[in-house]
């Protein structure tokens, strides 16, 4: 079991995630922005945070590079979950940091299986 932080504006997109991930048997926590995950990830200590891209505010590439690039959260993988289906996003969403990228609408299986991924990393 994971602890894993869902970060999404959308409080159904939120709801869902968590259902997929508790039925996997992962221990979930909700943020519903970047600059709340930023607060919350120091005390909360996930082993993986699954982060929409698009938020006000910080947005979820720009909160997955500070994610990377800070030394104490910088080992915490992150799968960016979103919208933005183009490849351009997906490479840029990559090279922020992200060890996935998930364009929703989210299977299941699918999210699981790209979280063991990233955990095994």
């Amino acid at each position: 079991m994971a602890r894993i932080l869902v970060v999404d504006d959308s409080q159904t997109e939120r709801y869902m995630l968590g259902e997929y991930l508790s039925q996997g048997g992962h221990m979930v926590f909700q943020s519903d922005s970047g600059e709340d995950c930023l607060a919350k990830i120091k005390e909360i200590k996930p082993d993986l945070v699954v982060m929409d891209v698009v938020m006000p505010g910080l947005n979820g590439f720009q909160a997955t590079r500070i994610l990377h690039r800070t030394p104490e959260t910088q080992n915490i993988p992150v799968l960016l979950c979103t919208t933005k289906d183009k490849e351009t996003d997906r490479v840029w969403g990559l090279r922020q940091g992200a060890c996935e990228y998930l364009t929703k609408p989210v299977r299941k299986e699918e999210l699981l299986a790209m979280i063991d991924g990233c955990l095994k990393r």
